[in-house]
């Protein structure tokens, strides 16, 4: 609750916190507008593919020509990573390889990372936490986006004395979403192709919005930073409203709908036959409370939290998230506490590759949000078993074999491993007992 002062503090020390970006796009722009309203928080470089157009960014977003100028503008996440005069990088490209690579540069140069890019995280984040520990440095998720924000609500619970009951997000979903392609993707958002272009939506970024791929990365970031449990079978997406959730996201032996307390789940803002939900989640978090005594529901009660009938689970939750808006929250709390806004903390869970169609060899698989594949959440133990392929790694590699729509994709059905950094640090992931068999009374 002292960010903000702490930061006053080091500015009148004239000891800015200098940040480096990487990814001039939706999520880096949101973050770049509230830059120059941030006192004492500054922006020494940004890299980009292009660094036109990230200049061009920081125009739209309300930077004057000055902070421009004073900015440094590469083509390189890693020389970016590597500047001098950076206290923390923020990777927000949203490609599992790039999202490694700079990572591990800036471990390198001892600098802070904030990790926007979920799917690098969630492809190897064990392994880079530890690079990061040895470095002596910050690895964080990135506050503004829910997985920080359900590790926040999750650890507040817990330093308060509650069991997690279950924790997680809203979403549209429907199961007819997971074989949604980038054609048809608009129709679902209610745009046109053309209005989308001018608008300069990425169809493919966003249709992993919509096939269930993003929603199975970050809850396999949030089993993993908050060592809580993943559904067997992936996520079910229940319909559920705010003022249900202490009774559908409950465990089953009590009336709920999950297998055990202590569970990421995803809810709906669709019923199954498309009518809204009252009162929906779509664009908040959730977590939900045991009592640990009787005296504590009968506070539940008394202080008009929304409870199961039995009156011992209870639910708070946030409507919305303001995405890059929140960011420097990471930034700050790595720069002047130490600190991450959530971390990775074990390998619980993993986002798997499941064919959208039938598919026949020879098949290049087009990764997130594609026309071949989506993501499905998954223990990580069962993943690591049936050598299942990562959906960070489904991109630009060929089936040799068939797999039937709706059947995980294996490297056994692939002509050939995948190769680079992600692949490389993934393969660390996997080959690490530590890693691979995590342990925790305080996931219960």
């Amino acid at each position: 609750m002292n960010l903000f002062s702490r930061l006053q503090e080091r500015a009148q020390a004239g000891q800015r916190v200098r940040a480096a970006l990487i990814g001039a796009g939706k999520f880096g722009s949101m973050f770049l507008a509230q830059v120059p309203t941030i006192p004492g928080l500054e922006v020494t470089a940004i890299a980009d593919l292009d660094p036109d157009r990230a200049r061009l960014a920081c125009r739209t977003v309300g930077w004057d020509e000055e902070r421009i100028r004073g900015t440094r503008f590469v083509a390189s996440g890693i020389e970016a990573a590597s500047l001098d005069g950076v206290d923390v990088v923020i990777e927000a490209t949203g490609s599992p390889e790039a999202g490694i690579r700079h990572a591990l540069a800036a471990f390198a140069a001892k600098r802070h990372v904030v990790m926007v890019n979920v799917e690098a995280d969630v492809l190897a984040g064990p392994v880079l936490a530890r690079y990061a520990r040895e470095a002596g440095v910050v690895y964080s998720m990135a506050y503004g986006d829910q997985p920080a924000l359900i590790a926040e609500m999750v650890d507040w619970a817990r330093a308060a004395g509650f069991t997690i009951a279950a924790a997680g997000k809203g979403t549209k979903y429907l199961p007819l979403y997971h074989a949604v392609t980038p054609d048809d993707v608009w129709t679902h958002y209610g745009l046109t192709p053309e209005a989308a272009k001018a608008a300069g939506m990425n169809p493919q970024m966003f249709n992993s919005f919509l096939d269930g791929t993003k929603s199975a990365i970050e809850m396999a970031a949030v089993a993993n930073a908050c060592e809580l449990y993943v559904p067997e079978d992936g996520l079910s997406f229940p319909p559920c409203g705010v003022d249900d959730l202490a009774h559908v996201l409950r465990s089953r032996d009590v009336g709920g709908q999950l297998a055990r307390d202590g569970m990421v789940e995803v809810v709906s803002s669709l019923e199954r036959d498309g009518r809204p939900v009252f009162r929906d989640l779509r664009w908040g978090v959730y977590v939900v409370l045991k009592a640990p005594n009787d005296y504590a529901a009968a506070c539940f009660r008394q202080y008009g939290l929304p409870t199961d009938s039995t009156g011992r689970y209870a639910a708070m939750y946030k409507l919305f998230h303001l995405i890059g808006l929140e960011l420097s929250i990471s930034v700050l709390n790595a720069a002047l506490r130490g600190e991450p806004t959530g971390a990775t903390r074990a390998w619980r869970g993993d986002a798997v590759a499941v064919a959208k169609r039938d598919l026949e060899p020879g098949t290049l698989l087009d990764g997130e949000g594609g026309y071949t594949v989506y993501g499905r959440l998954m223990p990580a133990a069962r993943s690591l078993s049936m050598r299942a392929l990562p959906i960070g790694l489904a991109h630009g590699v060929r089936l040799a074999r068939p797999v039937a729509a709706g059947a995980v994709v294996t490297k056994s059905d692939l002509g050939a491993l995948p190769a680079g950094e992600a692949a490389r640090l993934r393969a660390e992931l996997e080959a690490t007992e530590e890693f691979v068999h995590p342990t925790s009374s305080s996931a219960i």
